[in-house]
This record gives structure tokens, sequence and C-alpha cells, in this order.
């Protein structure tokens, strides 16, 4: 009684950090970029709003969106990491390195070139539409065979459909028309661009899964034990992994449809989460989600002042730190099998 106790304070302390840390993370984000504005500033633009103020100007039309989309991104990217490798077993899972990332980013720009949609609230059920017919695609591809899904035919049906989007998607730019180029640097990853308004409808989708994630997790701690024995504890395992499966959907559309192609969010994050709480789902989501919007609203930071006043797609900054990762994991399983 007394060490699960000190377990759960240490968790809740973590959580505190983090929302400290992300806090933190957040004033710096709209302090931040090619227009510096001091701290004291800062607070004088939300306290004593003047619209003639060229700080509240910048912090209204351009810092608080970006930083809002970073933040809610990120939370949703490692959510959808963490729910993704609890359905396959499978360590590498994530939506960019399984392709449903880049089934919706071909989605959208596939539409954006044909019939000109041009809106995140436009192009959200586009993006789930391309996540959707991606995962069916992997998932289905992963399980051929007499033993059913195999982690690894699973990532090389990922690494297959991820290439074969990407492929398609890098056919339609150079193919495409005028307009289409707009779309280049959002589709490498972007949290710029877009006004509050515009994107206030698709995060109640993001949020709305996070929330249902973490409600979920008692039953991904029953699955985790294997589907034999969570149908022996009465578990409906068919049905809690097609919610799963919407809620990564739903996670991975969303960001899709307001920050473009992000990758190694969902892969990095649940992994240095679970380093420091285990594979408890409660806390593993909880933290996962702040972990994520920490780490995008500090790679948000970064492609901001790394080569001002020039802007380095986010996309490019995640994959900068995200793919010696990837390949550190890929490694150690290997030396594991």
């Amino acid at each position: 009684m007394l060490i699960a106790h000190h377990q759960t304070g240490y968790r809740w302390g973590l959580i505190f950090i983090s929302l400290s840390i992300l806090m933190a993370a957040f004033v710096v984000s709209l302090a931040c970029g090619q227009y510096p504005i001091p701290l004291a500033r800062l607070w004088d633009a939300f306290l004593t709003p003047d619209p003639g103020s060229i700080d509240y100007v910048i912090l209204t039309t351009t810092r608080l969106s970006r930083s809002v989309v970073a933040c809610s991104v990120g939370a949703g990217l490692a959510v959808a990491g963490v729910l993704m490798q609890s359905l396959t077993r499978n360590p590498l899972a994530s939506p960019a390195i399984f392709g449903v990332n880049s089934g919706a980013v071909f989605f959208i720009v596939l539409f954006a070139n044909f019939f000109a949609v041009g809106s995140p609230d436009d192009y959200l059920w586009i993006a789930f539409s391309g996540a959707a017919i991606a995962g069916i695609l992997v998932y289905g591809l992963g399980s051929l065979g007499y033993d059913g899904l195999s982690p690894v035919r699973v990532v090389l049906a990922g690494a297959a459909i991820s290439a074969l989007f990407m492929a398609f998607t890098q056919g339609v730019l150079v193919t495409g028309q005028e307009g289409v180029d707009s779309v280049l640097f959002w589709a490498a990853g972007s949290v710029s661009g877009h006004e509050l308004t515009t994107v206030m409808p698709v995060l109640p989708y993001i949020w709305g899964a996070i929330t249902g994630s973490v409600l979920l997790a008692p039953h991904l701690n029953i699955l985790l034990s294997g589907d034999d024995i969570a149908t022996g504890l009465g578990q409906n395992t068919g049905l809690i992994k097609v919610v799963m499966s919407l809620f990564i959907i739903s996670l991975a559309g969303a960001c899709v449809a307001i920050a473009g192609n992000i990758g190694f969010i969902g892969l990095i994050v649940p992994h240095m989460v679970r380093a420091v709480v285990g594979n408890h789902h409660k806390w593993l989501l909880i933290l996962s989600a702040f972990w994520g919007a920490i780490l995008l609203l500090l790679a948000d930071i970064a492609s901001r002042l790394v080569l001002a006043p020039q802007e380095i797609p986010i996309g490019v900054m995640t994959a900068a730190f995200g793919a010696p990762f990837f390949i550190y994991l890929a490694r150690k399983g290997l030396q594991h099998g």
C-alpha cells in the first residue's frame, strides 16, 4: 500500500513538473520569433489589449494560434503513438512510421490540387479518409500469413505504404497546378499560417480522442496481458481494438489536417514516458500528451531561431532528432531478435 501510494505521488509529481515546463515553453513560444516580445510587454498585450499595438496583433494573429496548434498536435501524435504501439504490440509503431500520416497527406494534396480544397475544416474529413485507408492497408498487409499479424511484417508494410503514398504525393505536386506550391511547406510539417478561429473546429477531435483514450486506459492495461487472458476476464477485445483504431485515425487525421506531415513525435515520446512510469496506460497516456506538446513546442521554437529570419519546417526539426532514435530502436530490436 505504501509503495503504491509512493508511486502515485511520484507520477502526480511528474505531471506537475511537466505542466510547469509546458507553460514555460508556451510563454517562450509566444515571445520568440523574428520580432521578439519581452516578457513584460507580453503580459501587457494580454492584460491590457490594444488592437493598435504591434505586440497584440502578432500575438493574436500568429503566435497564439501556432503555439496552441503545436501543443495540440504534439499531444495528439504522442497519444496516437501510444495507442498504435499497444494495438500492434510493436515498439516501432507510430502514425508516421506506419504510413497513416502519409495517407492523410496524399489525400489532402490530391484534393487541394483537383478540387481546390483549402481550409483545415475542409481538410479534416479528407485526412480522416486517407489515414483510415492507409491504416487498413498496413494492417491487412501485416496480417498476411499463417501466423496472423506479425510485428516485422507490419513495420515492412508501414514502410511500403508510407513510401507509396509519399511517391503519389510527389507526383501530384510535380504535375499540379498553381496554388499547390502553397501546400509544399505545410506538407513538410508546419504549425504556422492558421488563425485560431480556423483551427478551433478541428481541435475537439484531437482533445476528444485524447480524453477518450485516457478513459480507455483500464481496458488497455488488461489488453497488455494478451487477447486470450483479456477475453477470459470478460473484455470485448475486438470492440476495444476498433475504438483504439478510431481514436488513432481521429488523432492522426486531425493533426495532419492542421499541421501536415510531422513525424517521430508518436515514436519517441511513448518510449521516453514509458522509461519513467512504465506501462500503466493512465499515466502513460497523460504524460505522453504533456511531453508530446512540450517536444513539438520546443521544435517549433527551434525552427524559428536556427536559421532566423528564415523558418525551417517543423517536420524537418522533429526528423533531425527522431531519425537517430528510430535507428537505435531498430538496432535494439534486431539485437534482441
